[in-house]
């Protein structure tokens, strides 16, 4: 089915009506302020913007006092993270006005994330965790398709996918590639899992955890030495580091498997 262009343009007129009724109905309150109906409005809506804006200092609070405490508290990081979300559109906006680069701000935002999953505490068995790649990791001249089926892979070595496949099958945990967001989230709704370990970039990764959540989603930024979407690269390290976390297997990490791509650049 066609999908009407009017719907889009016919949004766009409502929330203006609505802006401009706003904007006529505060103008018509404070120029009447002497009728008790509107000193009434004008109490109740000053107590809505009073109880929202505590309501925001308390979760921004609870977040700060986690995150320092390093101590879990379900309620206060609930709250935090709604919080944040609604807050981050008004955060990156006010960063690039302040000259920070958007990608520094979302990757604070995954490094916020990844602290509050591992205080946490969880922990799950390895079928229950999913281990989600970018198709950008795979060589972009190679012919065999893996978004699909990750199976396809022909484990050739030359990119760090061979390497994802052997911490997949090292700790038994699932491994899916996804040529992004969308495709992201249908395999999180198809496994089902319990855990992610989720590689990507900053925007993808922003977007997917706050998708997903309450799902406890550890991020690790890609990186990207020949531009975006390009042949990206992983830190493999990190990446077995937090899937030993989710099987409580400790911090340490052993030596690197055989054939990572890390050892091909070498």
């Amino acid at each position: 089915m066609r999908i009407k262009k009017r719907l889009f343009l016919g949004l766009l007129v409502l929330s203006l009506a609505f802006v401009v009724l706003a904007f006529c109905g505060g103008w018509y309150l404070l120029t009447h302020r002497t009728s008790i109906f509107n000193q009434l409005l004008l109490t109740l809506g000053a107590i809505t913007l009073a109880l929202v804006a505590l309501t925001v200092a308390l979760g921004i609070a609870g977040l700060v006092l986690i995150l320092w405490r390093h101590h879990h508290v379900p309620f206060l990081q609930h709250l935090g993270l709604v919080v944040a979300n609604w807050l981050f559109p008004l955060a990156l906006s006010l960063g690039r006005w302040l000259g920070i680069n958007s990608d520094t701000i979302k990757a604070s935002f995954i490094e916020v994330n990844n602290q509050l999953v591992r205080l946490q505490g969880v922990r799950v068995k390895p079928e229950e965790i999913l281990l989600l790649a970018p198709h950008c990791l795979q060589r972009s001249d190679c012919p065999h398709k893996i978004t699909i089926d990750v199976f396809n892979c022909r484990r050739c070595g030359r990119c760090s996918i061979d390497a994802l496949h052997r911490l997949a099958e090292k700790y038994g945990v699932r491994l899916a590639v996804a040529s992004g967001g969308t495709l992201a989230r249908h395999f999180v709704k198809s496994y089902r899992p319990r855990a992610v370990v989720a590689i990507a970039c900053e925007r993808d990764l922003t977007s997917g955890i706050q998708d997903t959540q309450p799902l406890p989603v550890l991020g690790v930024v890609n990186r990207r030495p020949q531009g975006p979407c390009l042949n990206t690269q992983v830190d493999l390290a990190q990446v077995e580091e937090l899937i030993r976390f989710y099987l409580d297997l400790g911090a340490s990490v052993p030596a690197p498997l055989s054939g990572t791509w890390e050892k091909i650049q070498a």
